[in-house]
């Protein structure tokens, strides 16, 4: 699939001072591969593979029975935020077989955005257990499926367990603004964290 925001130019551009990296997590078949493609202004580094009858018996397809492929490594993209200011967009695979590969990508992070689907909120719990482990700041973005039941938001917090300070936001990743909106929520939050920190 290509990018939406597919640029002309490969490279980072020289003039380019600070690259940040952000991970982009959630539980198997939550949509961060569509999320880092509809961002990225590069053609995204996708690593899915067709999933195999073995493959089925680890992964739990309910609520998603028309999932054919799935992220085995991870996924890449870049958004350019100004003249100076870079951001990578790391996907990190959803299933527990990649917990290994999910820690080295979150080297080096500066936070993660966690995308979540209504239909399976308690299959985030991990994920989010696991950024807390890192210390890595995170905040949540519900992503829209197509019949998914809707929650107010103070019942998705509760669900979740979120901190007061806990960005909650709702998006869909196939939709460019909808999701940089997400992706604003969680740079804002990290700035705030840098604020306090400094305070």
């Amino acid at each position: 699939m290509d990018s939406v925001l597919v640029s002309d130019d490969i490279y980072v551009r020289d003039t380019v001072r600070t690259a940040v990296k952000i991970l982009v997590v959630g539980h198997f078949a939550v949509g961060k591969t569509t999320f880092v493609g509809t961002l990225s202004e590069i053609r995204p580094l996708h690593t899915e593979e067709r999933m195999t009858q073995a493959g089925a018996l680890v992964d739990d397809l309910a609520g998603v029975p028309d999932k054919v492929t799935t992220t085995v490594a991870m996924d890449f993209g870049r958004m350019t935020l100004s003249e100076d200011l870079v951001l990578y967009l790391f996907g990190a695979p959803g299933q527990r077989r990649f917990t290994q590969l999910w820690h080295d990508l979150a080297l080096g992070a500066l936070g993660a955005l966690v995308l979540a689907d209504t239909r399976r909120l308690e299959q985030s719990f991990d994920v989010m257990t696991m950024l807390e482990e890192k210390d890595l700041r995170y905040a949540v973005a519900i992503n829209r499926f197509d019949g998914a039941p809707t929650f107010p938001d103070a019942e998705l917090r509760e669900a979740l367990d979120l901190l007061p300070e806990t960005p909650l936001v709702h998006c869909d990743a196939r939709e460019p603004a909808s999701s940089t909106r997400a992706l604003i929520a969680l740079v804002r939050h990290l700035l705030a964290g840098d604020d306090q920190e400094r305070a």
